[in-house]
């Protein structure tokens, strides 16, 4: 990732979580995309973005979250974010609350993955 975002991936048995840190912002969201976007290929399809320490969230990041999760429907694949206030007080601003699937805990987020 970035200076401005780093992160880490985990793999369970049918899923994949992203843990990331820093700021989801337009210098950010290329490398982000590129990169998330490779491991949705590589499966599996069922996809936690744990932003719960995300400091700052703009509206390319907004896109790129918008695109992931569309990418991840076509694939059948589940696409789950794990927040805090500050994201989620950003998406409900734009209203993506009612189209991102927005969980409070990763414990939530891994019992809400199909086939868990």
């Amino acid at each position: 990732m970035t200076v401005s975002l780093r992160g880490t991936r985990d793999e369970g048995d049918n899923y994949q979580v992203f843990r990331l840190i820093g700021q989801l912002d337009a210098f950010s969201e290329p490398v982000f995309k590129k990169i998330l976007n490779k491991h949705i290929d590589d499966g599996p399809a069922n996809i936690i973005l744990d932003l719960s320490q995300i400091d700052f969230l703009d509206s390319s990041g907004q896109g790129a979250l918008v695109q992931l999760a569309k990418k991840v429907q076509g694939l059948s694949g589940s696409f789950q974010i794990v927040t805090n206030q500050r994201v989620t007080q950003s998406l409900r601003l734009v209203r993506l609350d009612q189209f991102l699937t927005l969980r409070n805990t990763l414990e939530e987020a891994v019992e809400q993955v199909p086939g868990s």
